[in-house]
Parts: structure tokens; C-alpha cells; sequence
């Protein structure tokens, strides 16, 4: 098998190729086909990102809505349905027709919603049929370049030094950013203020514009920025050393063991999808997902391909959601 990298100009291409099948979102879709016919697809499958064009998830999307698209011989488009920490999107396909022809970029948030949230509008479980895992990404604690701080213990100096005066921002109301920092602050003594945003990419603008004193975004939305010297990360929030950062620390190291998070997405579909079509696209994703191409395109920015089987992957929900109202309890969070 000949040798394939992970330029910037590869993942370019796949972009603007999805980009493209996204256009396709407006066009009226005949029907040509019942959706339990074993022919399915006939026609373009629209996949529901609940978070903002930009964002680690969104891009990760395009790329798998790519090779899909040549796997399965029909465009998947992506559809941005940003809000509410992700529920807007996952509300809108738990009520879509379960034909096969809607999917959901799923993932922890929506398990974390669950408890989060008093009525978020969906069940993680009765609403979804959920297909496979297909990737992890480390959390990232960052602040800006101009700060003056440099490690996790200049940072808790600073809070400590002038309580609730530092805000944080986070990629909305439940999500790991949020919840991390807030066992974070918990582990450390530290009275920190909660400023949401719409997602990961907003979350890294107000730390690059100092709206903010820091963050805690998935590592593959703000390593470019490291990369570039405008973020310094702190921390890494999971159980090991990310290899695209091997000097940064994790939590556990520099004396925080019980924070350990990561963010992990997947594919779900309506709850009455027919059995025939989800074992079809679980066997297309899967072979997409084992292409070193796309491979190396999902990780270049030092996100984790993870394949999980349906059952694991509604497993990694239960847990969440257990560590969710487990983490609520220890910070006092109550649900809105």
C-alpha cells in the first residue's frame, strides 16, 4: 500500500468537496425509492452536526461525509445546527423521518444534556438508534499568549489572588469544557466565572481575544492556535500525553488526578431506522474509517480515531451521563 500523507492541501481538497455536496442541501430530493428497500440509498443523505461550521466536530464530519459520499454512491451533506449545547440538532433529527436519509453527528454532550438540561427536548436513548463511535479528542486548557501565564499554577495563583474575577469560556452549557473547568475549579479552590459560547471555535476566539482569561477546547480546535504561539496550554484534561503536545502535561501530573475528560462523537439515527439500513451504513462507516487517508486527516489536528461497536457506544451514553450527575452533584450545578 503506497504511502499516504496528510498534507494540508489533502484535507483541503476533502473540505471543499463537502463543501460543495453541501449545496446540494437546498435542492428538493425525489423520491425514487422506499427507504426499507434494500437498494437504500437512492438519493442524498443529509447529516445533522449539532454544533457550528468550523468546529473539531463539523470538520471531522466533512471529512467522514466525503469518502462516505464515494462509499455509498450518494452525497452526504452536512447540515450546521448549532444551539443549545447541541440539543437543537439532535432534536430536530430525533423527529425526522427514520428512513435513513437524516443523520446526527452524536456524541457526549448529548449525554450530558440528559442531566444538564431539564428538558432537552430529546432521549438519548428512546429518540436514537445509535450507529458506532468513530472518534476522541483531548481537552485542552489554554489561555492567551499575552497572559503572563505559563502553568497550571500561575493560573490558580491568579484566581486565588483575586476571587470571581476570572471568567472562563466553554463550548456551551454542558459540555466537557464546561464541566471540566468546573471540576477543575473544584479540585484547586478556585472561584472562576462560566462564560458559554456556541462551540469549541467561539471558545478559542475569546481566549484569542481576551474576552476571556481562559479555556478548555477540544485540543484539536486550538492546537493550530498553539502551534502558532497564541494559546499556551496548561493542561491536558485525559489520561495520558497527547503526542502532538508530548511536553504538556496532564492534569493527573501536575497534582489534579480526579479530572480526567475527553470528548468522544459518533453517528445515531432516528430511533425506527430499519435494522437493514443501520447495519449498511455501520459497514460503510466503518470501511471509511479504516482508510489511512481519512485517517490522517482526522488526526493531523491530534484528534483520535476510535471505532466503537453500537453497543459499546451506547454504553460510553450510560456512563456520561452517570459521570455527568456525578460531577453536577461535586460542583453544585443544578439542571436549566
Amino acid at each position: 500500500m503506497p504511502h499516504i500523507t496528510s498534507s494540508g492541501q489533502d484535507r483541503r481538497q476533502f473540505l471543499r468537496a463537502a463543501g460543495a455536496a453541501s449545496l446540494a442541501a437546498g435542492l428538493p430530493w425525489a423520491a425514487t425509492a422506499s427507504a426499507h428497500d434494500s437498494v437504500w440509498p437512492t438519493r442524498p443523505i443529509k447529516w445533522v452536526v449539532p454544533y457550528l461550521a468550523g468546529t473539531s466536530p463539523d470538520t471531522a464530519a466533512r471529512i467522514v461525509a466525503e469518502a462516505l459520499s464515494a462509499q455509498l454512491g450518494q452525497p452526504v451533506v452536512i447540515d450546521n445546527r448549532a444551539g443549545a449545547g447541541g440539543n437543537i440538532g439532535a432534536r430536530q433529527v430525533a423527529k425526522a423521518p427514520a428512513d435513513g436519509y437524516t443523520l446526527l453527528y452524536s456524541g457526549s454532550p448529548m449525554a450530558a444534556a440528559m442531566r444538564m438540561y431539564k428538558s432537552p427536548g430529546y432521549d438519548v436513548f428512546k429518540d436514537f438508534r445509535h450507529v458506532l463511535g468513530m472518534s476522541r479528542s483531548d481537552i485542552l486548557v489554554v489561555v492567551h499568549a499575552d497572559s503572563g501565564m505559563r502553568t497550571l499554577d500561575d493560573l490558580a495563583a491568579r484566581a486565588k489572588a483575586r476571587p470571581g474575577a476570572l471568567d472562563y469560556a466553554s463550548g456551551g452549557v454542558g459540555t466537557p469544557s464546561h464541566l471540566g473547568v468546573e471540576m477543575l475549579a473544584s479540585s484547586m479552590g478556585l472561584q472562576v466565572n462560566h462564560v458559554p459560547y456556541k462551540g469549541a471555535s467561539e471558545l478559542v476566539n475569546a481566549v484569542l481575544g481576551q474576552q476571556v482569561a481562559f479555556g478548555a477546547p477540544l485540543f484539536s480546535v486550538a492546537y493550530s492556535q498553539v502551534l502558532a504561539g497564541r494559546l499556551v496550554p496548561l493542561a491536558i484534561a485525559g489520561p495520558q500525553r497527547n503526542a502532538k503536545l508530548p511536553q504538556v502535561q496532564t492534569l493527573a501530573e501536575l497534582g489534579v488526578p480526579d479530572v480526567n475528560l475527553t470528548s468522544w462523537g459518533g453517528v445515531s439515527v432516528p430511533a425506527a431506522t430499519p435494522e437493514a439500513i443501520v447495519q449498511r451504513l455501520r459497514t460503510a462507516l466503518e470501511e471509511v474509517l479504516r482508510q489511512p487517508k481519512v485517517i490522517a486527516l482526522l488526526e493531523q489536528e491530534g484528534g483520535k480515531v476510535a471505532i466503537t461497536s453500537a453497543e459499546a457506544y451506547a454504553k460510553g451514553f450510560e456512563r456520561e451521563i452517570q459521570f455527568t450527575q456525578s460531577m453536577m452533584q461535586r460542583v453544585g450545578i443544578q439542571p436549566i
